[in-house]
């Protein structure tokens, strides 16, 4: 096995026959997240750190069968960087992958062959191992259209889905099963009614009741912006220009036109913010609000939970806002 600290160019994990595991998702997913956050404070993490840096950590510790861990050095959280000296010390093997801040295709392939080298894989493996990828992710493109065109999917079931794509559970062929059998069962319900239509942008959110709660007051998030680029939606036949064409670890102007293009063609009326606390993308914030041409609310999260009575007296407001 092997941990990851983001997506990375999970195919030539699969085509060496390792198994990938996003450290993200199984933090999250734990029992008890917010007690892995305070290990890692017991341990000397300060107070003012990204609690997904922190949990990543306390994850990545419990979990001894992750020997190895790939971090993103450029292109993710600016934390990363300590992240894998204190693994390192708790004797992590630490693999580093870059995302060039310019889109660069020649340091990008350098880094994909890089990364190809130190698991022993050719490009015929590794573009074998994309098709055996895109099969499951196909299946999620219809999964997110279903969400946004005929309103069949929740605006979870798009986030939970989506989020999975960054190491498909492990097994890709699995995963495309439980994908088809809720796409077998979308297919069949009747569209929902009439509701705000929502996008989310930003990292996916440390509150676990976030969609649950808009769902509940007559919203529906249609579109997850960081998580349908886990998805890889371009479909691109070189394994350099998917990984170029995927926003997230790139400049946020990149990022907008994804953003503006999706929005108009999915139909929204609003747009949710999403900045983790003590995260540098909080600064971003700022230039999103002066090109996005949509109502929009920036929402911080801190620990995992859920949502705040603060939280949900503004999202209150937004949505009779957009009524």
């Amino acid at each position: 096995m092997v941990g990851m600290t983001t997506t990375v160019p999970v195919e030539i994990i699969f085509a060496a026959g390792w198994v990938p595991v996003d450290l993200n998702n199984i933090f999250i997913t734990s029992a008890n997240p917010q007690s892995l956050v305070e290990e890692a404070e017991l341990a000397g993490y300060p107070r003012n750190i990204c609690a997904w840096i922190k949990g990543i950590y306390s994850t990545a510790l419990q979990h001894r069968d992750i020997q190895t861990v790939i971090a993103v050095t450029q292109g993710d959280c600016s934390n990363t960087h300590a992240l894998m000296e204190t693994l390192q010390l708790a004797g992590k093997e630490i693999v580093p992958f870059a995302f060039p801040y310019d889109r660069d295709a020649d340091l990008l392939r350098l880094q994909i062959e890089k990364m190809m080298s130190f698991f022993g894989v050719s490009w015929g493996q590794v573009a074998e191992a994309k098709e055996r990828l895109n099969r499951a992710r196909r299946m999620v493109w219809e999964l997110d259209r279903l969400t946004w065109q005929e309103n069949r999917v929740s605006g979870w079931d798009n986030h939970l889905y989506q989020i999975n794509c960054s190491d498909f559970c492990g097994n890709p062929e699995q995963f495309g099963a439980d994908v088809s059998a809720l796409l077998d069962k979308a297919h069949s319900r009747p569209p929902a009614k009439k509701e705000l239509r929502l996008g989310y942008i930003g990292v996916p959110p440390i509150v676990d009741d976030l969609y649950q709660y808009l769902e509940e007051r007559g919203a529906r998030v249609v579109f997850n912006e960081v998580q349908r680029q886990f998805t890889m939606p371009f479909d691109a036949d070189d394994l350099v220009e998917q990984y170029r064409q995927y926003t997230y670890p790139y400049g946020v102007f990149f990022r907008l036109e994804d953003i503006t293009r999706e929005a108009a063609r999915r139909g929204l009326d609003g747009v949710i913010h999403y900045a983790q606390s003590f995260c540098f993308r909080q600064i971003e914030d700022l230039i999103i609000r002066e090109k996005l041409k949509l109502p929009l609310l920036t929402l911080e999260g801190d620990r995992p939970g859920r949502l705040d009575a603060r939280t949900r007296m503004r999202l209150d407001v937004f949505l009779d806002v957009l009524r």
